[in-house]
C-alpha cells in the first residue's frame, strides 16, 4: 500500500489487514500489530495464526479456507491473545479485492473487538438457562399475548405441562381455551375477556384436559400493558402448574381424617382399657349399695312376717333399700356417661366439676392401692368450651398413671394431689401429682408417645390420647419431674371466652 494509505489505515480504530488471493497475510495496521505485541514480519504470511486461541485455531483456518474458496465475503468469530496475554473475542471479516478482469488480487480484512458483546450474550444466556431452570423447578411458565397480532407466545415450560402435540397451532388463543376443561373453560373465558375489557389483572385458577386424558391443575395471573393513549396493547402472565399441590392438599385431608379417625379408636381403645383396669373399682362400689339392698331386703322381711308386723321399722328399711338403689344406679350413670359411646359435643365445662365426678369414680381404686388423695379444686374458675367426656378422659387417665406410679413404692406414702387453677387470664390448667418413681427429664416428652409404657402389662395409649384429645381441644399437655420424688402431669386449656373470640 501506498504511504499515504497505510497512515490512513493505521489511524483507523480497528484491527486492518489484507492478504494475498492465497490467503497468506501481507499487511496489518499499526494498530493490530500493537493489540498482538507482534512485528510485522512476525505475523506475515501465516505467522497471525501464533495469536489466535488455540481452541478457535482449527475451526477459523477452516472457516478461513471456506471464504477463499467461496470467493466470497465471510465472517467468522475467535479470540486473538494481546499484548498483555489476554485473550478478546473479535470479528473477522474479510472481503475480496478483484482486477478488471474479475479475479481476486487481495483480500481486505477488519477485525472487529466484540468482547463485550460475547459477554453479554453469555450472561444473557446463562440468566435465560436460570430463568428455564427457576421455571421447570417451580413449574412456572411465561407467557405473552399481542392484542393486535392475536399471538400468544409461550416459555418451554408451560409448552410442556400443557402438553403440546406436533402440528398444534398454540400461538392463538383459542388453543389455550380448548385446553382448559369442559367444566371451566366458560368462566375462565370470560374472566379473560373481562380483563382486556377493562384492561384489570387477570388471576384464574382452573383445569386443563391434556389428549391423553389427565387432568391438569393451574393458576394463570396476568397484567395488561396500555399505550400512551390508554390503549391495551398486550397481556403478560404466567402459569403456574399446581398438580402436584393440589394432590398432596387432598392427601393431606384425606390423611387427616384418617388421623382423626384413629385418635377416636385409639381414644375408644384407652377407653376400654380404662374399664378393665377399673373393673374392679366398678365392681366395688356398685356392691356395697347391692349388698345393702340385699340385708335391708331381707331385714324387712323379717320385720313384717312376724305375729305383730314392724310396720314402721319396715318402712325404714325400704327407705334405706331406695338409698342404696339410688346409689347403685348413680354409679352406672356416671359409668356410662364416662364410657358411652357417644358422639363428641362442645359445650362450656366447668373444669373443678368434671373433676369432681372423675374423682368419685376413681374413688375406690384409690383406696384399694393405699393412695392418700389431696385435691385443691378451684371453685370460681371461667369455664372452658369441649366434650366432657373427652376432658374426663384425660383427667381419668392422669389419675391412673399417677396410681400406676406408685404401685411399688414401699418406702414413702403413696400422695396424689390434684389441683385445678387459673392460668393467666384466658387459661385454666388441672395438675395431677404423684409421688411415684418418676420419670427421667430426657423422657418428659417421650412418655407421650404411643405406645410406650414402662408397665408389664400396659397398653402405652393413655398419655398419648390424653395429648391428642387436649391438643384437639387448642390446648397443650406436658410432664415434669418432681424436685423430690414422682412426677406432676399437667394440661392448660384455653377458656371459653378466649375460643369465642379467637
Amino acid at each position: 500500500m501506498a504511504n499515504g494509505l497505510d497512515s490512513f489505515v493505521d489511524a483507523l480504530p480497528a484491527l486492518v489487514w489484507s492478504a494475498r488471493p492465497d490467503g497468506s497475510a501481507e499487511f496489518f495496521n499499526q494498530r493490530y500489530l500493537e493489540f498482538v505485541g507482534l512485528t510485522a514480519e512476525e505475523v506475515s504470511g501465516w505467522g497471525w495464526t501464533r495469536a489466535v486461541h488455540p481452541d478457535d485455531l482449527a475451526g477459523l483456518a477452516a472457516t478461513w479456507q471456506d471464504i477463499l474458496a467461496s470467493g466470497a465475503p465471510g465472517e467468522a468469530e475467535a479470540r486473538l491473545r494481546g499484548n498483555g496475554g489476554e485473550y478478546r473475542w473479535f470479528l473477522f471479516r474479510a472481503n475480496p479485492v478483484r482486477g478488471e478482469s474479475g479475479e481476486i488480487v487481495r483480500w481486505l480484512g477488519v477485525n472487529a473487538d466484540i468482547e463485550d458483546r460475547r459477554q453479554a450474550e453469555d450472561a444473557l444466556r446463562r440468566s435465560q438457562r436460570f430463568l428455564l431452570e427457576v421455571q421447570r423447578l417451580s413449574h412456572t411458565g411465561g407467557w405473552r399475548f399481542d392484542v393486535a397480532s392475536d399471538i400468544v407466545e409461550s416459555s418451554p415450560e408451560i409448552q410442556r405441562f400443557y402438553d403440546i402435540q406436533p402440528g398444534e397451532e398454540y400461538t392463538r388463543p383459542p388453543f389455550w381455551f380448548e385446553r382448559i376443561h369442559p367444566e371451566d373453560r366458560a368462566r375462565v373465558e370470560a374472566e379473560f375477556n373481562r380483563c382486556l375489557t377493562t384492561h384489570t389483572d387477570y388471576q384464574a385458577a382452573y383445569r386443563i384436559l391434556l389428549p391423553s386424558g389427565h387432568v391438569r391443575y393451574q393458576n394463570a395471573v396476568g397484567h395488561p400493558i396500555v399505550n400512551e393513549a390508554g390503549e391495551l396493547v398486550e397481556f403478560i402472565g404466567a402459569s403456574m402448574d399446581m398438580t402436584e399441590h393440589w394432590e398432596a392438599m387432598r392427601e393431606l385431608e384425606r390423611a387427616s381424617a384418617a388421623l382423626h379417625e384413629l385418635r377416636e379408636a385409639m381414644s375408644r381403645a384407652a377407653q376400654v382399657a380404662t374399664i378393665g383396669e377399673m373393673a374392679v373399682s366398678i365392681a366395688h362400689e356398685v356392691q356395697q349399695p347391692l349388698a345393702g339392698i340385699v340385708m335391708n331386703a331381707n331385714a324387712g322381711l323379717r320385720m313384717l312376717a312376724g305375729d305383730s308386723p314392724d310396720v314402721a321399722g319396715a318402712q325404714e328399711t325400704l327407705r334405706r333399700t331406695l338409698r342404696d338403689g339410688n346409689r347403685a344406679a348413680e354409679v352406672i350413670t356416671r359409668i356410662r356417661a364416662l364410657f358411652g359411646k357417644k358422639p363428641f359435643t362442645y359445650q362450656p365445662i366447668d373444669l373443678t366439676e368434671a373433676v369432681h365426678d372423675v374423682i368419685a369414680l376413681a374413688q375406690g381404686d384409690l383406696q384399694r392401692g393405699n393412695v392418700a388423695l389431696h385435691t385443691q379444686l378451684a371453685e370460681d374458675l371461667p369455664s372452658i368450651m369441649g366434650d366432657r367426656i373427652q376432658i374426663q378422659q384425660v383427667v381419668l387417665n392422669l389419675i391412673r398413671n399417677a396410681t400406676d406410679a406408685m404401685a411399688t413404692v414401699q418406702d414413702r406414702p403413696r400422695d396424689l394431689e390434684i389441683r385445678t387453677e387459673r392460668e393467666g387470664n384466658d387459661h385454666v390448667r388441672m395438675s395431677v401429682s404423684d409421688t411415684g418413681v418418676g420419670i427421667e427429664r430426657g423422657n418428659t416428652e417421650k412418655v407421650f408417645d404411643p405406645f410406650y409404657t414402662t408397665k408389664d402389662e400396659g397398653m402405652g395409649v393413655g398419655l398419648s390420647v390424653s395429648r391428642s384429645i387436649i391438643e384437639s381441644h387448642r390446648g397443650r399437655i406436658w410432664a415434669t419431674p418432681n424436685d423430690g420424688v414422682g412426677t406432676t402431669l399437667t394440661f392448660s386449656l384455653p377458656t371459653r371466652a378466649t375460643r369465642v373470640t379467637v
